[in-house]
């Protein structure tokens, strides 16, 4: 059985779907969107898909950027400016710019699955993707399997949201951290036509308070915010918590998106915090309302050689790289999901486990019982 296969914003994708969920799969990259999640009569796209979709852009180019859209999987992440030794990797890595494969598309009365595989060249290896969408759940499963590789290795997800136009329309929330950092310079300059606005190198122990250059603090945990800048924070996750987690509410949409993870394989979050302060192509200061929340082990965003070296973040004790050994294939399991919000929910304060479920716990009081497959995280295969 194969799946639809058509051309979506410019790109070769593949369709992936049950009643609750319909995403596309680009072929190139591996790059999840557009997707709708269907509650009721309602169709919620929580992800951002890059405005330069249809244009022709420079052919010095990367693909991860050309295509940029939903979510992907980087390895290594990050930028990847510097080889790592004899390895010169591409921005975010070939799993998020090479063509896959696809081995099999399957649909049955539980789950509707997709699995597709790439053969890595420049770290020579193997790494396979596996998506499933649960019928009845609102819910995206994600499995990628590295094989046949040694070394050292950075990565992660690069999730991106979309959000309204409308300055602080969604609340942000994290599982608690043990370090909260602003990147270590400026993420963009102004004689780059580029422009940032958080202080350099800072720490904070709330979102909701972080230092800028202008010596006062800002909120990060309202967005979209600081309209004309562009930032990056990095949150390490407290690696002793069962599953870390990440939520976004949209009052007015009335719907919260979230994500959960296993800390010990993906120990932080990155935020990017895209709010059109890029003057340069393809942003041409109009890439904006967007927040990455890219769930990985890295430091930071400059990619392999920098997460592997001794930094400020292994000196703390926070695993920036994982050991790769062709003998044991290292699984990264990953859940995303939209629920439908209740009268009265704030933001999310606690996603605490149930059977078969997790119950989103709001600032308020107020709750919400979400089904979901925490053991996915733990399984490997």
């Amino acid at each position: 059985m194969k799946p639809n296969r058509q051309i979506v914003f410019n790109e070769p994708s593949w369709r992936i779907a049950t009643p609750q969920v319909e995403a596309w799969l680009t072929e190139n990259g591996g790059h999840l969107g557009p997707v709708t999640f269907k509650i009721g009569r309602r169709k919620i796209k929580p992800f951002h898909l890059a405005p330069w979709w249809n244009e022709k852009l420079d052919k010095s180019t990367p693909p991860a950027l050309r295509i940029l859209r939903g979510d992907f999987f980087c390895l290594p992440f990050g930028g990847n400016s510097r080889p790592f030794g004899k390895e010169r990797h591409p921005v975010h890595g070939e799993t998020a710019n090479n063509r896959w494969k696809l081995n099999s598309y399957g649909s049955t009365r539980r789950a509707t699955t997709i699995a597709c595989s790439m053969a890595t060249k420049v770290r020579k290896g193997r790494v396979d993707k596996q998506i499933e969408l649960r019928h009845g759940e609102h819910t995206i499963y994600q499995r990628h399997t590295i094989s046949n590789m040694t070394g050292p290795m950075c990565l992660g997800h690069h999730a991106m949201l979309r959000f309204p136009d409308v300055a602080g329309s969604g609340v942000l929330s994290v599982s608690p951290f043990k370090l909260g950092q602003t990147w270590l310079q400026l993420v963009e300059r102004p004689e780059d036509r580029g422009y940032s606005m958080l202080k350099p190198a800072a720490e904070f122990t709330s979102l909701e308070c972080v230092p800028t250059v202008f010596g006062d603090n800002t909120d990060l945990a309202r967005y979209p915010a600081r309209r004309g800048y562009e930032d990056l924070v990095l949150l390490a996750a407290d690696d002793t918590l069962p599953f870390a987690w990440s939520a976004v509410v949209f009052p007015t949409e009335r719907y919260v998106w979230f994500s959960v993870r296993d800390p010990k394989i993906l120990a932080s979050t990155v935020l990017w915090l895209s709010n059109g302060g890029r003057h340069y192509p393809p942003s041409n200061g109009r890439h904006v309302n967007v927040l990455g929340i890219e769930d990985v082990t890295s430091f930071f965003h400059p990619g392999l050689a920098e997460s592997a070296a001794d930094n400020p973040l292994t000196r703390r004790g926070i695993k920036t790289t994982l050991s790769l050994n062709p003998r044991k294939p290292l699984v990264v399991n990953h859940i995303m999901a939209v629920a439908d919000l209740p009268q009265g929910f704030d933001r999310v304060a606690d996603i605490v486990p149930g059977d078969g479920s997790v119950t989103l716990v709001s600032r308020n009081g107020t709750s919400m019982k979400v089904p979901l497959d925490l053991s996915w995280l733990r399984s490997r295969a």
